[in-house]
């Protein structure tokens, strides 16, 4: 069998595999990416391919390989050519899809090649970097940009700036578009302010700062994607043989796709590829869209993992498959979470929103184990579902059902003894304001709707609960 590379392009000749044309190989590099992961090359660089495809944006991605873990070699034994495998639902309908992704040119290694890397920032067509650097990266620690190279990604990342504004003598159009996608609210405003100190600290010139701060712009980004990556050895056989070459960077995917960037219509004309896809959302706020992700698909998440466990189900794909069980998640997110999310914003935005996520829940190609997203269980009860509990009493004056369930298999998921002492156990877990921010003994019938549901949890099973539930929906 054949490996994949641009000579053996021609030799592919898989029926319905998308293919770069050979005129892509010949396009400017307009992209400095710092991150080889899976999951940049399943979102921006999925985006910048499609645009290519399309004529959009006419440019390749440079990859930065920053630290030593990890082999390049792929890359350039495959001429940066990558498959990714596109599983999943959309809209109720199965969806498969083989891409033969062409947007990157090269890996640069940091440690081997800064000097080459900073050449890159004489280019006027590089306009655009990205990251994703895990959120380790975005820290400030001590660093000294004239190292080769610095030791940090802002220490890299302000050195490069540096050298551009050498470059073209500080002037206003060769600014540039940075967009981090580290998984921290406001990455773009902390990574602009870490930049910003370090130069200080660097003691660089006034000019300088004031360039970066009127001419570069660093864009707050969301990104949402499951990509799990390469595949167990009996799927990766199975779909090398069906493609009929072999693939060391192939990779999964799920359908639903969204990156969420702030931006003005300045950034929109830099990052053109946005164009090609509607997963690409440019605009002045991006805070709804985290509202949405936060709310309806991790909230969910979090007050059906307990209660999946409990119930005896793996994954979130066995648990949709339950008839009871997907009907109390969608109730939950449609009718309960949707209609209290605590930002101002259409319910039927919020119930589309909700509905493509739960087609991302059915994805039979994804094994997303609710015993992981147990982890954290209480931080992430606070963060994602205490706000939504707190608006819902705002409009109601009754417990919603499903989600004191959902509450009532937590506090059962995280006591060891289930045996003794519930009542006043309940009690004192929802008097704990160091912990939830608020007394919710003192929102009406909630903690008798949790008490309700962890009776017949803890006598009944989780079948009884969930059948239960059901009949109470008209209750709100």
């Amino acid at each position: 069998m054949i490996n994949l590379s641009k000579d053996n392009l021609v030799s592919i000749r898989t029926t319905g595999l998308i293919k770069p044309a050979e005129a892509i190989f010949s396009l400017p590099e307009k992209v400095l990416q710092f991150g080889t992961g899976v999951l940049l090359r399943g979102l921006p660089d999925y985006f910048i391919d499609k645009a290519n495809r399309q004529g959009l944006f006419n440019g390749r991605v440079v990859l930065v390989k920053s630290t030593e873990s990890g082999d390049a070699g792929a890359f350039d034994r495959q001429d940066g050519l990558y498959t990714l495998c596109i599983r999943g639902i959309e809209e109720g309908k199965k969806v498969e899809e083989n891409i033969i992704c062409s947007a990157i040119s090269r890996v640069m290694s940091a440690r081997d090649q800064w000097e080459e890397i900073l050449q890159l920032a004489h280019r006027p067509e590089m306009q655009i970097i990205i990251s994703n650097t895990t959120e380790v990266g975005i820290q400030l620690v001590e660093d000294d940009i004239r190292r080769r190279p610095p030791v940090s990604f802002p220490g890299k990342l302000l050195g490069f700036l540096y050298e551009r504004w050498q470059a073209f003598g500080g002037s206003a159009e060769s600014g540039m578009v940075i967009v981090p996608t580290e998984l921290i609210v406001d990455n773009g405003k902390k990574l602009a302010g870490i930049v910003k100190e370090l130069a200080q600290i660097s003691q660089l010139p006034a000019d300088f700062i004031l360039w970066m701060e009127q001419h570069c712009r660093f864009c707050s980004s969301l990104v949402d994607r499951i990509v799990p990556g390469k595949p167990d050895a009996a799927s990766l056989k199975q779909l090398e043989h069906d493609l009929g070459y072999t693939d060391e960077l192939l990779s999964i995917s799920e359908v639903y796709r969204l990156w969420a960037i702030e931006g003005n219509e300045k950034v929109r004309a830099v990052l053109s590829f946005a164009a090609a896809d509607p997963g690409v959302v440019i605009a002045p706020d991006i805070e709804i869209y985290r509202e949405l992700k936060l709310r309806l698909l991790n909230g969910t998440h979090t007050l059906s993992c307990g209660l999946a466990v409990l119930a005896g189900f793996g994954t979130v794909k066995n648990a949709m498959d339950d008839p009871a069980f997907a009907a109390f998640v969608s109730h939950l997110m449609l009718k309960e979470i949707a209609p209290s999310i605590p930002y101002q914003l259409p319910i039927e935005e919020a119930r589309e929103f909700g509905l493509r996520v739960l087609d991302r829940f059915r994805n039979p190609n994804l094994q997303h184990q609710w015993m992981s997203i147990t982890m954290q269980y209480s931080l992430k009860m606070k963060s994602r579902v205490i706000p939504v509990l707190l608006e819902h009493y705002k409009h109601h004056d009754g417990p919603p059902p499903h989600l004191a369930l959902g509450f009532a298999a937590y506090l059962l998921f995280m006591r060891a003894d289930k045996k003794e002492g519930w009542d006043e156990e309940v009690t004192r877990a929802l008097q704990d304001e160091s912990l939830w921010g608020a007394d919710l003994t003192r929102l009406p019938g909630f903690a008798d709707g949790v008490r309700e549901q962890l009776d017949i949890l803890m006598n009944k099973g989780a079948a009884t609960a969930l059948a239960k539930v059901s009949t109470q929906k008209s209750s709100l």
